[in-house]
This record gives structure tokens, sequence and C-alpha cells, in this order.
């Protein structure tokens, strides 16, 4: 049993090495891309308006949905995620806890968490950034560094993983399936904070729309401002679609076998359930504080 434990113990430690190498190499575009700011140059405002908004929002759709994707791949192994299924001295919590937390570690220090679109699962006790700042564009107003709803977001991304995997036995491919876990959890949480891009858009194109609603501290009524169930429904329809294209089975014949790497119509629901009402959520929060 003994010799069993120091393998597994092996085990993760070499995941840890191979998910922090990996991480520590993609920071650099990663941080560079994630940093392209909606209609923005690093040189400053070039221009911010709800059409570049949106645009920013569809191409992180082909994000989410590859990711996903690419997830779903894996089968899903409940040893990454009990809480139970690993002991490591001085930490309680599932491996896949324990990972993520040491990787956004290592992530503070070559200053992910500077860029206003990322966000922390666990910000406590996180490092400071041992690089220089970086000059982003003040777009926002500065109440958006408090709205952080990582949790929900964690919350739901382990009840939709069941949906998008299949069970299979514990083979030990703790590193992939951690790293593809972490694109997806990080490519839904920037789509979902970029709620407060889209809130201070809406703000100020139309602020004597929502500056009473804001005063009044009406969430009902700012909710009912920010709804457009027509505009949902077609996001949920392309979705569907994209997920449609992007995860069919190609083959060389001309013959469609309707058999996709991952059911679209789950993604529509992702969308449908999830990730717009979680947006509309940090909108709400964001236009709150938007005043103060």
């Amino acid at each position: 049993m003994g010799s069993h434990n120091g393998r597994f113990v092996i085990s993760v430690r070499k995941a840890l090495l191979f998910i922090s190498s990996l991480l520590c190499l993609l920071m650099a575009s990663s941080t560079s891309a994630a940093s392209n700011f909606p209609g923005m140059e690093h040189s400053g405002v070039k221009e911010f308006t709800l059409e570049s908004v949106r645009e920013s929002l569809i191409r992180q759709e082909d994000t989410i949905i590859f990711s996903l994707i690419e997830r779903a791949k894996f089968a899903f192994n409940s040893s990454l995620y009990g809480e139970s299924s690993i002991e490591i001295p001085g930490f309680y919590g599932s491996l896949i806890h324990y990972i993520v937390k040491e990787i956004e570690r290592i992530e503070a220090k070559v200053g992910r968490y500077e860029n206003p679109e990322e966000h922390p699962f666990f910000p406590d006790d996180l490092p400071c950034s041992l690089l220089p700042p970086h000059n982003y564009p003040q777009v926002l107003h500065p109440a958006a560094a408090s709205i952080n709803i990582n949790k929900k977001i964690w919350e739901m991304y382990f009840k939709l993983l069941p949906l998008l995997t299949e069970k299979g036995p514990d083979d030990g491919n703790y590193a992939s399936i951690a790293a593809s876990d972490l694109a997806c959890l990080q490519a839904l949480s920037r789509r979902i904070h970029y709620g407060k891009f889209v809130a201070e858009v809406k703000f100020r194109e139309a602020p004597q729309d929502y500056g009473a609603a804001i005063r009044a501290q009406d969430r009902d009524a700012l909710m009912k401002l920010l709804t457009f169930e027509s505009v949902e429904e077609m996001v949920r329809r392309r979705v569907e679609k994209k997920a449609m294209v992007f995860g069919q089975e190609v083959s060389l014949s001309d013959d469609i076998n309707g058999k996709y790497k991952v059911d679209p119509t789950i993604l529509s629901r992702l969308y449908g359930e999830w990730i717009m009402p979680l947006t509309k959520l940090v909108q709400v929060d964001y236009l709150l504080r938007r005043l103060d």
C-alpha cells in the first residue's frame, strides 16, 4: 500500500510539473491575446462600442466550444474531483482544486490577473506579479475589480461536465485532464465576466435609461433593461450551429453521418441556462456600483 501511495504522489508531482511548464509557456501568448480589449489598441483607446464588444463575445464563443470539445475526449476521472481521493500535506480538497490553485499562483507571478479580463478562481493569498505592470486601458469603473463570481462558474462547470464526458476508469491522466478543465474554466470565466464591458458600453450609450434604476438600486429594473430575448435566442442558435460545424465527424465522403464530438444542444443549453444568465448577473452587479 505504501509503495502504491508513493507512486501516486510521484504521478501527482509529474502532473503538476507538466501543467505548470505548459501554462508558463502559454502565458506569453495568452496574456497578450487576452489583453486585446474590444476595439482597442495597446497604445490607448481607439474605439469602444457595443458592436466591438459583441464581436469579442462572438469570438469567445469559438474558444468555449473548442475547449469543451477538447475536454469531451477525456473521460470523467472521479479521482481528480473527489475530495478524499488524494492526501496532500497541508491541503484538504480535490486534486483539481489543488492543481488550479497552484497554477493560479504561478500565473499571478507573471501578471495574468493584472488584466481586468482575467479572474482567479482562488483569489485569496495570491502572490503579487513579478513583472512590471502593463498599462491596460482604463475602461471600467474601479468597482469592477471587486466583482468575481467564479465560485458560481466553478459549480456550474462541474454540473455540466458529466453531460459532456463519459465515466471511465482511473487512467492516471491527471495532467492532460486538469489542463483541459482549466482551459474550459478560464474561457467560461472570461466570457461571463465580460459582462462588465457589456454593461459599461450600454451605460455609456444610454446613461439616462440606466441612471434611474442604478440610483434606486433596482436590480429587477436593470435586469429588464439588459434582457433581449430575441438576441438571446439568436445566440443559442448560433452556438448550436457552431457546435455542429466544429464538432462533426468529418469523412472524405459527402455523407453527413450526424455524429458530433459534443451534443450541440448541450452547448446551446449551456448558453441559455448558465452563461447568459450569469453574464447578466455580472452586468447588474457592475451597474449597481457604476455611479459610486
